[in-house]
């Protein structure tokens, strides 16, 4: 099976709203490996790393955004995957 890696930064009303913790219970339900963080910028940044289809799906998941969030745009990017072994909040 190969692993995609993309990077994620949501903008909008992405802080604050429990963005961080919903993208990693999310990821850890779907076996993606990764990280999320805020910026101090306002925006959440990710990175989602595994299997193609599990990685679209967490794409999904920020563009609609946690509980109250709300995600104006989204932007995505192609990485090269790291053999990330699991998801973490930094």
């Amino acid at each position: 099976m190969s692993s995609i890696r993309r990077r994620v930064t949501a903008h909008g009303k992405v802080q604050g709203v429990f963005f961080r913790d919903s993208t990693r219970e999310e990821a850890e339900r779907r076996g993606v490996s990764g990280w999320v963080r805020n910026t101090p910028t306002g925006t959440v940044e990710a990175v989602f790393e595994g299997d193609p289809d599990m990685v679209d799906a967490m794409i999904s998941f920020v563009r609609d955004g946690p509980g109250s969030a709300e995600v104006e745009r989204v932007v995505v990017d192609d990485e090269e995957p790291e053999g990330l072994g699991r998801f973490k909040v930094t």
